[in-house]
């Protein structure tokens, strides 16, 4: 079963999250953990490039600080070039996903990290193996605005855990739990725990965004008049017109502020 559940089909609603049937591909069944996953994904990259639209719109109005606060910083070019990396990552990642849908393979889950109490990891007899020099991705920073190459991109989703590229899409993209529906919230997180992300990870990097853009906020007396720590699913509507996992309107609604 995937890790994303399954569900019915529903009436149209406010939630419409839902994992649709196994997709397939020429000869063969799309194996149902991959079929998850590129939902996710897409679902994701529809909401990147949104949100480039929705921070154009709204980067010069006080509201922009509920979703300034998710990158840390007012700076447009900066929030526009981790979105960018963003959807960047989620084509390579739509890219690595197709491949192995194509081969029939299904996404392993990650093995946990936590170890049971009082078992000790057995050590293996040492063997003397030549050192050969070994090709290392680029270090992620999620404070930068560096944006790889896509060949460096999809060299680092074929090396990473799903999760640990997920972890890092959320990053690039400032999305927090306040953006999404339950549903869809759930969804990332059970992904993340099933394919080797990092919450830990993931809440530590907001936590330093929120500290960092509050200090720069302090010194805007011109953005104060919007509440970004008001984080109702319907102020969250008011910035970016629907939240993660509702079907998006035809047109961004970008409510003036």
């Amino acid at each position: 079963m995937s890790p994303l559940g399954d569900a019915t089909p529903r009436p149209a609603q406010t939630d419409t999250f839902q994992v649709r049937p196994a997709e397939t591909v020429p000869g063969k069944t799309m194996p149902e953990s991959i079929a998850a996953l590129l939902q996710l994904v897409r679902i994701l990259l529809t909401h990147g490039r949104r949100l480039v639209e929705t921070v154009n719109a709204i980067g010069d109005t006080p509201k922009f600080a509920s979703i300034g606060v998710a990158f840390g910083t007012h700076d447009i070019p900066v929030v526009l070039a981790r979105i960018q990396r963003g959807i960047l990552r989620l084509l390579a990642l739509d890219t690595y996903l197709c491949q192995r849908a194509k081969r029939g393979r299904e996404m392993p889950f990650a093995e946990p990290r936590a170890r049971a109490a009082g078992t000790a990891k057995p050590q293996p007899e040492p063997v003397e193996k030549p050192k050969s020099p070994r090709k290392r991705g680029l270090p992620y920073n999620p404070d930068s605005a560096h944006i790889p190459t896509m060949e460096e991109l999809e060299a680092e989703v074929r090396r990473a855990p799903v999760g640990r590229t997920i972890t890092r899409i959320c990053l690039d993209l400032g999305i927090v739990p306040a953006f999404c529906t339950g549903e869809m919230g759930n969804a990332i997180l059970q992904t993340l725990e099933f394919y080797g992300g990092s919450l830990s990870k993931l809440f530590a990097v907001r936590r330093k965004r929120e500290i960092a853009f509050q200090k720069e906020r302090d010194t805007r007396p011109e953005t104060w008049a919007w509440n970004w720590r008001d984080l109702r699913k319907e102020r969250m509507r008011q910035v970016l017109g629907y939240l993660i996992g509702e079907d998006p309107p035809d047109d961004p609604v970008l409510l003036q502020a």
